[in-house]
């Protein structure tokens, strides 16, 4: 059986089991390099997003929080680090940041996807989801997504 290939900028699902258990990790292909004094976001096609540029609606706090996010959740998933509390010594950062932060990880793929395309809401920002907690299930963030757009 030949394998599936996805389409570069997808966010990627995938099933491990674990013990009997079921996980389920996202694989979102974004690199973060540092261009002089501030960092960019290297998208999967090889074109780098520089800060300020205004062509298009790309949100790089964002796109940063995301790709921070599910590192941080794979570092967990493989058992490099034991807690969230771990990840944020590490880090230097207080530990509701990080677990604000990998609250990202539990996105529908499609949400996931847009923010890739810089095709989400505009109102959908990196502020957004700090304030206003998302639902875990899918169906109801594209509820919420919806309400968006109305």
């Amino acid at each position: 059986m030949k394998p599936k290939v996805q389409p570069l900028g997808a966010a990627i699902a995938r099933e491990r089991r674990d013990g009997g258990q079921v996980k389920l990790s996202t694989f979102i292909p974004l690199k973060i390099r540092k261009r002089g004094g501030s960092k960019v976001v290297v998208r999967p096609d090889g074109q780098v997003e520089s800060p300020g540029k205004v062509a298009s609606q790309i949100d790089q706090p964002l796109l940063v929080a995301l790709t921070r996010a599910f590192y941080w959740q794979q570092l967990l998933d493989d058992g490099v680090v034991g807690s969230g509390s771990e990840i944020a010594q590490r880090e230097a950062l207080h530990h509701s940041t990080v677990n604000e932060l990998l609250r990202l990880t539990l996105l529908e793929p499609a949400i996931i996807q847009s923010i890739l395309a810089g095709q989400q809401p505009r109102c959908m920002s990196l502020l957004w989801f700090q304030r206003n907690p998302l639902p875990t299930d899918w169906v109801a963030q594209r509820e919420v997504v919806t309400r968006f757009d109305a």
